[in-house]
C-alpha cells in the first residue's frame, strides 16, 4: 500500500484540560493513484485526520506510512492545498509557485516547472497577476499548481472548493480530474459535499463523530466521466445519506444543547 494509516487516536484538551476523543481506531490503506476522499459531517476529524497525514498534526498514537516512510514531519512527498488558497499578496501567480521552488533549483528552472503547472491549470495567462486581482477559483488553482510544482507523490485536500460557488466549484472538478489523470497522483480530498466525493472519487470514506470514526469505505466504481450516469450517482448519494444521517443529527443535537446552555 502507498498510505499506510494504522490505528491513528487523537485526543485534544478542553478548557478544563479533560481529554476529547477526536479520532480513534482509524485504519485506512490507498493505493498509489488512487482518488479517495473523506467525508463526514462537521467536528468528525476529516481535517485532523488530513493534517496528521501531512505531518503538520502529530497523533496521540498510531502511525502513518507514506511510500514505506513514517511520516514524523511535513515532507516534499506531499503536497497540501487549502480551503484558502493562501496566497502571498506582495507576489504575483508565478512568484507565488515558484517560491517553494527557489531551494530546490535554478531560477530559470522554477520558472519553467511553474509554468507548466500554471498552463495545466489554465493560468499560463496570468502569470504577472497579483492574487487580488484574481477571483477565488483563480487563486485556488494557483494554490493546486503550486502544490504541484514541488512534484509530490500524494496531494493532500482539505476542502479545496468549499467556499467557491456552485459553477466555479463544477468547473474546477473538471481541471482536477483531468491532473489526477495525467499526473497519476495519489489524492486524499477532503470534503463535505456528497456529490463533490461521487463525482471524483475512486473510493469514499465516510466518517462518523464524538469521536471520528470510520463508518464506511465505499468504492465508486463508474466509468469517467460520470455526468452521464446521474441515476447511479443519485443512488449512491442516498445509500450515503442513510449512514450520514444519524451522524448530522447528532451533531445537531449537541449544538442545539450547547445553545440552550449559554
Amino acid at each position: 500500500m502507498f498510505i499506510e494509516i494504522n490505528d491513528i487516536q487523537k485526543q485534544f484538551l478542553d478548557k478544563d484540560n479533560k481529554a476529547i476523543n477526536v479520532l480513534t481506531n482509524i485504519d485506512l490503506k490507498v493505493e498509489k493513484g488512487e482518488f479517495v476522499s473523506i467525508l463526514g459531517p462537521s467536528g468528525c476529524g476529516k481535517s485532523t485526520l488530513l493534517s496528521i497525514v501531512a505531518g503538520l498534526t502529530k497523533a496521540t498514537s498510531g502511525e502513518i506510512i507514506v511510500n514505506q516512510s513514517k511520516v514524523t514531519k511535513p515532507g516534499k512527498d506531499r503536497g497540501m492545498v487549502f480551503q484558502q488558497a493562501a496566497l502571498f499578496p506582495w507576489l504575483n501567480v508565478l512568484e507565488n509557485v515558484t517560491f517553494p521552488l527557489k531551494k530546490e533549483m535554478s531560477k530559470k528552472e522554477a520558472e519553467n516547472q511553474a509554468k507548466k503547472y500554471l498552463q495545466m491549470v489554465q493560468l499560463s495567462n496570468y502569470l504577472h497577476h497579483y492574487p487580488h486581482e484574481l477571483s477565488g477559483g483563480m487563486q485556488q488553482r494557483v494554490a493546486i499548481a503550486r502544490a504541484l510544482a514541488m512534484n509530490p507523490d500524494t496531494l493532500l485536500m482539505d476542502e479545496p472548493f468549499g467556499a467557491l460557488d456552485e459553477q466555479t466549484r463544477s468547473r474546477l472538478h473538471g481541471q482536477l480530474e483531468t491532473i489526477w489523470t495525467e499526473t497519476k497522483k495519489t489524492i486524499l480530498f477532503v470534503t463535505h459535499s456528497i456529490s463533490e466525493s461521487i463525482k471524483l472519487s475512486d473510493r469514499i470514506i465516510v466518517m462518523g463523530t464524538k469521536p471520528g470514526t470510520i463508518l464506511q469505505d465505499i468504492k465508486v466504481d463508474l466509468p469517467r466521466p460520470r455526468e452521464q450516469y446521474k441515476k447511479e450517482m443519485l443512488e449512491i448519494e442516498e445509500h450515503i445519506m442513510g449512514y450520514l444521517k444519524k451522524e448530522i443529527d447528532k451533531v445537531v443535537s449537541e449544538e442545539l444543547a450547547n445553545a440552550s446552555n449559554t
